[in-house]
Formats: structure tokens, sequence, C-alpha cells
């Protein structure tokens, strides 16, 4: 069967080149005689993995020394309660800004812990653009400030940077990650589950500063302890090692096409297609304020919910998948994640101006 071009925010598309060598390598891992899912995560041979992945993953995302990657389990919701338990530490208080669904949960996760303050929302307009903040904003003995980088359910990503002072800044990039360069520096913590645009579901990074480590509160789980999985290679368990193994050849494909720079400019191309046939029409609106507008997760809407069910139906049987958006949104969503080729896009905003054509509004 023809591989279609699917749209999913998650699990979402891999690389074809990394599937057809994770096939390659399916039922004997460099003459191992068995699979990468088969092997004792301590054995030689895939130790030798899970230090590739790191190493590589540092590589590409230039990732300082002075900041251990772990490679966990649960997803980035998980990170929601392991935040708080691992750095509301001291004052008990942690500033957050809510940018969208996984912000507000993160948030009211955190008000389990202690003061997890709003410092500011956009949830006045649905979650249509992010909300501007300055340093005096944030709570000066806060223990942290916690940020969601790319929303993926409205179609929203930080078009910068929040000036935190020197409270340590956490930020979900699980829908960012891998698509472009970021500064680690500004970052106390950064997490991401990876089925986004990193690996296959199952897997969880984060990537903390190790002064931030070992100040977790006694009540927390052994296995939400960052210290706990940085003292032990993030093998304190058994890990998710399918997972790690294909997030390494996916950071060696974006190494082989020429890193996270060349990666933004094929992003920012894609993306650039699929707005400016939006802008340039009054048959879609894209509800999102232009400068805060995602490169990953492109949402838009005819007006007509019907219209809406119709489109998402039609470019199923034309092999454009899962562009139905949330619930909360309505209308559609298009994830062009690292993966998705520029001739997917391309189809898609062909299949676009055709359905208008034969769709007309009355």
């Amino acid at each position: 069967m023809e591989r279609v071009y699917n749209f999913s925010a998650g699990p979402s598309m891999l690389p074809e080149s990394v599937l057809q060598r994770a096939a390659t390598e399916m039922l004997s891992y460099e003459n191992s005689g068995m699979s990468v899912m088969e092997m004792s995560h301590r054995s030689p041979v895939y130790e030798k993995i899970i230090l590739g992945a790191e190493e590589t993953l540092r590589r590409v995302m230039g990732i300082p020394e002075d900041y251990k990657v772990l490679f966990l389990q649960g997803g980035a919701s998980t990170q929601f309660s392991a935040v708080p338990l691992n750095l509301m530490n001291g004052s008990k208080k942690a500033d957050y800004i809510l940018s969208g669904q996984f912000s507000t949960k993160a948030y009211q996760e955190a008000q389990k812990y202690g003061d997890a303050f709003a410092v500011a929302s956009s949830k006045d307009k649905n979650f249509s653009y992010i909300p501007k903040t300055e340093a005096k904003d944030f709570r000066a003995d806060a223990d942290y400030a916690h940020i969601c980088l790319n929303n993926t359910i409205y179609g929203t990503k930080f078009p910068y940077i929040p000036d935190t002072g020197n409270i340590p800044l956490v930020a979900d990039a699980s829908s960012c990650i891998l698509s472009e360069p970021i500064d680690i520096s500004k970052f106390g913590l950064v997490y991401a589950g990876a089925q986004k645009n990193m690996s296959a579901a199952g897997l969880t990074v984060v990537i903390v500063k190790e002064s931030l480590l070992g100040k977790a509160r006694a009540e927390t789980p052994t296995m939400l302890d960052y210290k706990v999985m940085a003292d032990n290679g993030s093998m304190y368990n058994t890990p998710p090692c399918w997972c790690i193994y294909i997030a390494k050849l996916v950071c060696e494909w974006i190494e082989s096409l020429g890193g996270l720079t060349e990666m933004k400019k094929r992003n920012e191309k894609k993306a650039g297609l699929l707005y400016g046939y939006l802008d340039s029409q009054d048959y879609y609106f894209a509800p999102v304020e232009k400068e805060c507008r995602s490169l990953m997760n492109v949402t838009f809407v005819t007006g007509n919910p019907e219209l809406d069910k119709k489109f998402a139906l039609q470019a199923s049987e034309n092999g454009l998948v899962n562009l139905k958006g949330h619930r909360s949104v309505g209308g559609m969503r298009a994830s062009i994640y690292n993966a998705m080729p520029q001739a997917g896009v391309e189809k898609l905003v062909a299949f676009m101006e055709k359905f208008a054509l034969e769709n007309p509004k009355t």
C-alpha cells in the first residue's frame, strides 16, 4: 500500500530512511542475532546505543556539558508532576504562563505541591496568541517558571524566550524539539515527549542543568527523581529501549541533512507555503495571531463545522490523513513536523484549493 501523508499531531510521521533502516535491522541489529526490542538493556550492544543516542542528541542540540540528558518514560504529562517534585523545593512557589491546554494541565498539577501562580494567560481568546511577559512579572522568590514552547492543539509558538531573571526557566518542548536551534543555556530544564518529532511514543527526554539536581522533595517517588535517573544513566530500571534507538537514528538523520539550522529552513519553507496560501484567500481562516504562529502545527477553519467535517473526510480519501482539529478548536490542524516532506504540504494546499472550488459557502 502506498504511504499516506500523516498530519497527525502525534504519534506522527518518522523519516522514511529511519523506518527503512529500522526495518533492515529488525531481525538482527549489527549481527547480534536479535532485535533492539529483544536485547538486554545491560548488554554492551545496547549500552553503545543509548550512549550514542545521548552523544548525537548533544551534538545536534548543542547541549552544554553541565546539563544531564535523561531518557525517561511516562510521557510529558508525567513531567507535570516531576518538575514541581524536583524543583519546587525552596519557597515552594512556581510561576506558569498559560498558553494552551498542556501548560494549563502542568499548572494545575503543580498546584498540588505548592503555590503555583499563573503569571499570564491567553485563555481570554481561546489561546490564539502567546501572552507577553517581562522579568518583573515573575515572583523574585519563585523556584522556577514554566512555559510550553509550542502549543500543539492551538497552533501557537513562543516568539520569544521569557526573561525570568535569576529564576530557572522550565520548558515543555514536546511538539517543537529538534525543529530548529534552541539555546539550552537559557533554560534550567527542557522536557519533551518524543512521539511528535523525535521518536516513537514511549520516550520522554529531559535535559536538566546539573545544579538543579539533588533537591527533590522527600515524598518524590524514586522513579520521578531526576538525580536517581541521572546517577543511573537513565537505566535505574529498563528504559524504553526501542524508542531510544529510534531517537538515535532520527538525530543521525538530522545531522546528515545539515543539523537544526537546515531543519529550520525546511520547516519555515513548509509552513510558509501553507500560511501563504491561507493568507491569500478568504475561504479558510487561520485563528492564530501571525506573530505567534507555530511552524509545526497549523490550524485553520472554514467557519462551517459541516464543511470542516467534509474536508477532513475527503482529505483522508486523498491520502492526507489526520487533519481533523482538536475538539477545543474545531476545524483542521496540519502537523508538519520534521519528517513531513515538502511534497506533502504541496499536496495539501492543492487539495485545499480544489475543495474550496467544489464546496462554495452559501
